[in-house]
């Protein structure tokens, strides 16, 4: 629970910390429209030149999208401030070197630009299809069963034969909120299935997928890397990824808004954020 946490402030928040990791839904926009103090915290943090990033599992769409997305609401938010879990498999460190690597990739148009950007030939769901790389990517454009039926077939293939399947899951996240009382499956829950048929099957090889986003602390490395800051600190809504992916990370975690359920961290404890921030409307 988060009843005995610290609450703070965006003032104090300012002079404890030197950057900011900011989520983007259910901090800054709730996918329709700008929450309230977002753009203001954005302006502010801009003006003052302090270094801040958007980290995000999405991996649908790629960072320009997102920054025309964002602007529709009235949020200031380039590019080049906007670090997506699909981004992540450019990075030959987190992803490995993906050039040249023939790639199966589960997600719409922008999760397939994502896997060409980092240098993969994306092949073409098909039958016998073969491929190097399984990536689950986002769950948007998959054609159920088929898609996943067609990726489960070129996993068996190739662990049966004992060729070689780089697998990647670009969003851990098992589900989404759609509205109240409304969720959604995510890519995280696509791989979560594959996961329990190689748990089944090959129980002695502890195969499974490279998480790159939230909780992961690859995505947060890689955006203390970026930011530059000596002392950063991460702004989110969700516990079980944001604060507690932050806090594996080595970070201070902020649990922006109140009264949400309690989050556990990978090991299965309680996750409990550093600091309470009410609302960035002050």
């Amino acid at each position: 629970m988060t009843s005995d946490v610290p609450l703070t402030d965006l003032a104090a928040l300012r002079r404890r910390y030197d950057g900011f990791l900011l989520d983007a839904y259910g901090v800054l926009l709730d996918g329709e429209r700008a929450l309230p103090g977002a753009a203001a915290l954005l302006a502010d943090l801009e003006r003052d030149g302090c270094p801040w990033l958007v980290v995000t599992n999405a991996a649908s769409r790629l960072p320009e999208t997102l920054s025309r997305g964002f602007a529709s609401v009235g949020l200031a938010i380039p590019p080049e401030r906007i670090l997506t879990s699909g981004a992540l498999l450019a990075d030959p460190g987190v992803a490995g070197d993906l050039r040249g690597v023939r790639a199966l990739v589960l997600g719409p148009e922008g999760s397939r630009r994502y896997a060409e950007r980092a240098g993969a030939i994306v092949v073409p769901f098909e039958e016998d299809v073969d491929a190097e790389a399984l990536i689950v990517a986002d769950q948007q454009d998959l054609c159920w069963p088929d898609h996943l039926d067609l990726a489960l077939s070129l996993l068996v293939r190739r662990l049966d034969a004992g060729a070689p399947l780089r697998l990647l899951l670009c969003n851990p996240d098992l589900m989404y909120p759609v509205r109240p009382g409304r969720v959604a499956l995510t890519a995280g829950a696509l791989a979560a299935m594959l996961e329990a048929v190689i748990r089944e099957r090959w129980p002695e090889r502890g195969i499974g997928f490279t998480r790159l986003g939230k909780p992961s602390r690859a995505i947060f490395d890689a955006a203390c890397r970026r930011l530059g800051a000596s002392r950063p600190v991460m702004l989110g809504d969700q516990l079980a990824t944001d604060i507690a992916g932050a806090l594996g990370a080595g970070l201070d975690a902020v649990l922006v808004g109140t009264g949400l359920a309690p989050g556990t961290g990978a090991g299965g404890s309680a996750v409990r954020p550093t600091w309470v921030l009410p609302s960035l409307a002050e």
